[in-house]
């Protein structure tokens, strides 16, 4: 159902049983899946492809062009999958020709109420943006990380997977997977045992990820140090080796 006072461009393609409300507007170029929700006094510029099964809040602003000062009108996108919940005031702003020139988000994924996702931000599956949380441009999440109420993240930093980042945190550089993280700025706090065993992370795996956590946080070694020491130890954790792999491959740093 499309609300008569909803605005939609001629050229925004609209799939199959999806609710457009009151007041609303679909800009050029947006392509939205089927099922999708959209609520009133929603706007979702493109060019941008929505995938199926998003639900959209009011007030929402999705798919604007970005704040970054160097973007000048270039025709980049924004790339949503499918399941995706963007609550009251949620903010996501296309790519720039800096990077990729997409921001790209996942599928069931909940940004809750004044979130924002800036430029360039490649988000994975299953995340929470609590309320006011905001990451910068060029932000990496993965898969299942919670990101708390009123923290913050800076541009370049990577979040890696089952991260959880305590509420009014500032994250200036990377943060490991499995790695919870708390403070201004962000410092570690232990892994994320408790998230781990509600996604069916065995106890093995999770003793494995302990001790590495440990090699790396608690022994007085540098990183290099540790991730050597992990590396000659040739677990048969994979857990543990995308754990190594992820700092050998930061490049602002982890957090300590």
């Amino acid at each position: 159902m499309i609300h008569p006072s909803a605005v939609i461009e001629p050229s925004a393609q609209i799939g199959n049983n999806v609710t457009v409300g009151p007041f609303s507007y679909i800009g050029p170029d947006v392509v939205i899946g089927d099922d999708c929700i959209i609520e009133s006094n929603v706007v979702i510029k493109g060019p941008s492809f929505i995938g199926r099964g998003n639900h959209f809040f009011q007030f929402a602003s999705i798919g604007e062009a970005c704040q970054d000062k160097k973007y000048n009108n270039e025709p980049t996108e924004l790339i949503v999958g499918d399941g995706n919940v963007f609550r009251e005031g949620c903010t996501v702003h296309r790519g720039t020709i800096q990077d990729e020139g997409k921001t790209v988000i996942g599928s069931h994924n909940l940004f809750m109420n004044y979130t924002h996702v800036a430029h360039d931000c490649v988000i994975g599956n299953n995340v929470i943006y609590a309320n006011n949380a905001s990451t910068a441009g060029h932000v990496h999440v993965g898969d299942w990380v919670i990101l708390g109420g009123m923290s913050g993240i800076h541009q370049f930093c990577h979040i890696g997977a089952h991260s959880f980042i305590g509420g009014g945190s500032i994250v200036l550089k990377d943060v490991p997977p499995f790695v919870m993280a708390n403070g201004s700025p962000a410092v570690p706090a232990g892994i994320n045992s408790e998230g781990l065993k509600r996604r069916g992370f065995t106890a093995e795996s999770i003793l494995q990820i302990r001790r590495a956590y440990k090699q790396i946080y608690r022994k007085g070694l540098t990183v290099t140090e540790a991730v050597a020491a992990l590396t000659e130890a040739s677990t048969a954790d994979a857990e543990v080796r995308r754990l190594t792999q992820f700092i050998q491959n930061s490049s602002r740093g982890i957090i300590r």
